[in-house]
């Protein structure tokens, strides 16, 4: 092998690692419906305290009124992705034991699960990082942080429950900002730096946004219609209602399924390969 050639990313680019990255409720104990608490908005259509299960929720772990959930009120139910972290905490990290055989199993679990989805948010992010070529210099840096977050997923619920999870997401975005300023290089991107910004209902029709850091963006309701969102990253960014109906995203990096599910859209938006169109757009 030739020296200034990169060696295989191992599992990076393997369609198992993307697999146990996405939900599969087939395997979980209805996680997010017991341990998740929401309140009663234009998100759920009533208020559930955390730990305790959703009446919908049926005795075989499965929702009730799935297929129509956002007639009946429960549009961020559709919305929400734990990223295999629902199977992870039922079938390894309680090694099959549903909280219904095992109701003192509830209150670790409520600490457990959001801890987990958090590591498996990132463990997305980082196989995603592996896949850009521009961010082959940090390569091996993702690399390690990858192998320790997957460590970390497999710690007993008490080692989850006590890890100090932001200080690891801290850790981990200080990678993942270095890769999307590699990948952003000579787009002109360094120009449009809206981190964080307030863009709630802006119309933003057409907008030049590519290479753009959207980082944290606040995009609710934002109008997006045909804009160039190549290689923006959007990590974070609040889509929520925001109309991406004609815009490309093809490239654009650190997206995920849950914030295009939260988004509005039709057949002409581009997306990436890795994302499917939501069924309601």
């Amino acid at each position: 092998m030739s020296e200034d050639r990169e060696p295989p990313i191992p599992d990076a680019i393997d369609p198992g690692r993307r697999l146990g990255l996405a939900a599969d409720c087939g395997n979980c104990f209805g996680l997010c419906c017991v341990v998740l608490p929401f309140a009663a908005s234009a998100d759920f259509a009533i208020d559930k305290d955390a730990g305790r299960p959703c009446p919908h929720l049926r005795t075989d772990s499965r929702c009730g009124i799935h297929t129509d959930l956002r007639g009946r009120g429960f549009t961020g139910c559709t919305v929400f992705d734990c990223f295999g972290a629902g199977q992870k905490v039922s079938q390894v990290t309680f090694d099959g034991r549903d909280w219904r055989q095992a109701p003192g199993t509830v209150r670790q679990m409520t600490e457990v699960f959001p801890v987990m989805r958090q590591l498996h948010e990132l463990l997305w992010y980082l196989t995603e990082a592996l896949n850009l070529p521009p961010a082959r210099p940090v390569h091996d840096e993702l690399r390690r942080a990858l192998e320790r977050t997957e460590r970390l997923t497999r710690g007993s619920a008490r080692e989850l429950s006590e890890l100090d999870v932001a200080a690891h997401r801290g850790e981990v975005n200080t990678l993942l900002l270095r890769t999307s300023e590699l990948v952003r290089a000579g787009t002109g991107g360094r120009k449009k730096n809206r981190r964080g910004a307030d863009l709630i209902g802006a119309r933003l029709r057409k907008a030049d946004l590519r290479g753009a850091n959207l980082r944290g963006a606040y995009l609710i309701g934002a109008d997006l219609t045909g804009a160039d969102l190549r290689l923006a990253d959007l990590i974070g960014a609040d889509l929520r209602g925001a109309d991406l109906s004609g815009a490309d995203l093809t490239g654009s990096i650190f997206l995920t399924q849950a914030q295009l599910n939260a988004a509005k859209g039709d057949l002409n938006t581009r997306l990436p390969s890795a994302l499917g169109r939501p069924a309601h757009w």
